[in-house]
Parts: C-alpha cells; structure tokens; sequence
C-alpha cells in the first residue's frame, strides 16, 4: 500500500522530548526556536501559530475591514482561505485560475476590484509561486493589502524571494500532509513591524504577556481583542529538527517530483496527460505532483483503479463557489474556464520525503498500464 503522503518524523525528536516536557517559562523554547528559524529565512516577523488556518484568521482580524468589505482570491483553494474572511464579515470573490499553474490568475484579479475590495489573497497551488510581480503592482494601483496563502510553499521561491513574505502578511502551514509537519501548527509572516506588535498581542488572548516574557514589563494586562493562538512545546519540538533539516527534505521531494515527470514525459505529449507547470523564475518545493486526465468520470475510474493496485492517490479542492458556503458567502467574478474543469480531472499521486524507488516505480506503473489500456481501447 502506497500511501499519498507520509508525515516526516526524524528521530532527533526522541532526543528532544524530554527538554521539551521540561520546559519552563522564560528559557529558550523549540517555540522560539522555530520562530528564530522561520525569520531568518523569510526576512520576516514572524509569529508561531496553532494552525495556518488561524494565521489567516489574525490577517483578517488585522486586515481590520468592515463587514460588507470584498477580498479576491481564487476559488480552487482549502475552505480556511474564505472562512478567515467570512467570519469577519467580509465577502470573498472568486476569479478563475491559470490553465498551467492553476494559481489564481492574475489577469482577471483587476476587472474584479470594486470601491469594496480591500485585499488579494493568492494561494501558491503545489508549492509554485503565483505571478507575485503583477500581483503586488495591482496591489500598489489600488491601495490593496495582499494575504499570500502560501499553505503548501515553504522552501519554495518567486524570482529569489521566499513565498510567504512577498506581500504584506503570508501565511504557512505544519499540518501533517506538508513538507514540514508538526501534525498541527503554521506561522504567521509580518512585513510591518506595527502589524506585528499588534499580532503578537493578538496571539496571547489580547494581552502583552510576551512584552513581560522580554523583560520589557513586570505585569501582563489585557489590551486588545485577541485568541489563544500560539502552538504547544511539544508540537514545535517535533518540527525543529526538520527545519534542520529543510534543504535535504526539499531536495529529496524534488528529486521524486522528477521522477514522475521524467516517467510521464511520453504520456503528455501524447495528449493523454497533462502535468505540473513550473513558470521561469520559480523555484517549487515539491509538495504535490499532479497528473490532469479527460474529465471526472475518466478521473474516477483512474482513481478506483490505483486504489485496487495498492496506490493511495487522491483527488484535491472541490472550488469553494459551487459549495454551499461559497454560494452563500461569496460569489465568482467573470466566467469559471478553468477552475471547475481542473478540480474534476485532477488526481494527486503518492509523493512524501523517503519515498523508495520501488515505491515510485510501482505508482508509475500502475498509472501506465490504465492509461495503455484506456487509449488502446480508444475511450
């Protein structure tokens, strides 16, 4: 049994957890630790969350829009992209995607500006950055606030830059399906240093208990509206070390992400495929790889097939517009030409750090033989 994915787990966990379960306030914590790691590599502040979706969740909080106020972003993404916004009252308006990224498509984001729009919000779909550039220079035009939902893209770069701190706040995620996992967690990345003194007290239930933490107070007191944010020592004990570890874990994920490409090179230009694009100045981490077939019923019998051969494969987002939440919360801006029809014939195949050969070699060639079969027979 192949599965989709397999949580990484190095066994310098063991040898942490002990310091962990002995932590006591006011010494050097896996917490800081992880936090210190992640600003040095995006440039960034940056805070620890229990969850990327409660990172976006402070960003609409600081986004601090009144209800009735629009954000854009793409409709081929998690329900936690919109729920962060809708849950503020504010209404999220969906734009088509790109046909070789399946990113938010940057054409279509200005026709769908109003007098109500107050932010974008681009989603690097696999770990392959959104056309960043054109983004933020519609962003600068209109004064918009851009929320870089970069859930799957750490160790991921745009023209040089990590995704995540691009725009005015990026968000990422630990939870145990990605590249770095902590079962449950994320961070939040800050461009502006008054936003960020302004999330930290956010993420400590509204209070400056991490000012007294510092040093820089004797008493902590409420200050602001805020919530319980921040992620346990334990989780983060789990996740420092594959920090540690971050440009092996990515290179071996490319290294598998390869593969596959290599062993499907035939099957797309015979049309029967199609397969991940990767634009000039992206630098992806490997976190899915794709394969696009005919439509969903092709979609469904593949996927049947791979499950009775052992392979874990999967399909991904059902677009949020045509859910019954989106339908009430949200609308869709212009003509859905590529969403939809993505999302049906989409199939996500097996692809974690360790993947043995035989491992690839198996999803390979349980993905060949159905694809000869089905075109020998002209269906």
């Amino acid at each position: 049994m192949i599965p989709l994915h397999r949580p990484v787990y190095e066994k310098s966990e063991q040898e942490y957890l002990a310091s962990a379960m002995e932590y006591k306030t006011g010494q050097t914590s896996f917490c800081d630790l992880t936090t210190d790691w992640l600003a040095a590599y995006t440039g960034r502040y940056t805070i620890m969350t229990n969850s990327c979706s409660t990172a976006l969740d402070m960003t609409a909080e600081l986004l601090g829009a009144k209800p009735g106020m629009e954000v854009i972003m793409p409709s081929f993404t998690f329900s936690s992209t919109a729920n962060a916004f809708v849950k503020k009252g504010l209404v999220p308006v969906f734009v088509d995607i790109r046909k070789d990224t399946l990113n938010l498509d940057e054409k279509k984001i200005e026709a769908a500006i109003t007098d109500k729009t107050v932010a974008i919000v681009p989603m690097h779909y696999a770990g392959v950055a959104c056309e960043m550039d054109k983004i933020m220079e519609i962003a600068g035009e209109y004064k918009l606030t851009v929320i870089e939902d970069a859930a799957q893209a750490l160790g991921a770069d745009y023209k040089g830059k990590r995704l995540g701190s691009i725009g005015d706040f990026g968000c990422v995620s630990f939870h145990e399906t990605k590249n770095f996992c902590m079962g449950e967690g994320g961070a939040l990345f800050v461009k502006e240093k008054d936003a960020y003194n302004d999330a930290v007290i956010f993420s400590e239930c509204g209070t400056n208990r991490r000012q007294m933490n510092l040093g820089e107070t004797t008493e902590y007191t409420w200050q602001n509206k805020g919530a319980s944010c921040l992620p346990s020592e334990l989780a983060c004990m789990f996740l420092y070390p594959q920090l540690m570890k971050a440009e092996d874990i990515t290179a071996n994920r490319l290294e598998t992400w390869k593969f596959y490409m290599e062993c499907f090179k035939e099957h797309q230009e015979k049309e029967w495929i199609k397969v991940p694009t990767v634009p000039q100045g992206c630098e992806h981490n490997g976190h899915i790889f794709f394969i696009r077939v005919k439509d969903s019923a092709e979609r469904t019998e593949l996927l049947a097939y791979l499950h009775e051969k052992g392979v874990m494969a999967a399909f991904h987002y059902i677009p949020l517009h045509s859910s019954p939440a989106g339908q009430k919360y949200g609308r869709f801006h212009g003509e859905d030409e590529v969403t939809t029809s993505a999302s049906e014939s989409l199939l996500r195949l097996p692809l974690y750090y360790g993947m043995e050969k035989q491992e690839k070699m198996w999803v390979v060639e349980a993905v060949d033989d159905w694809l000869r079969k089905k075109r020998k027979a002209g269906m």
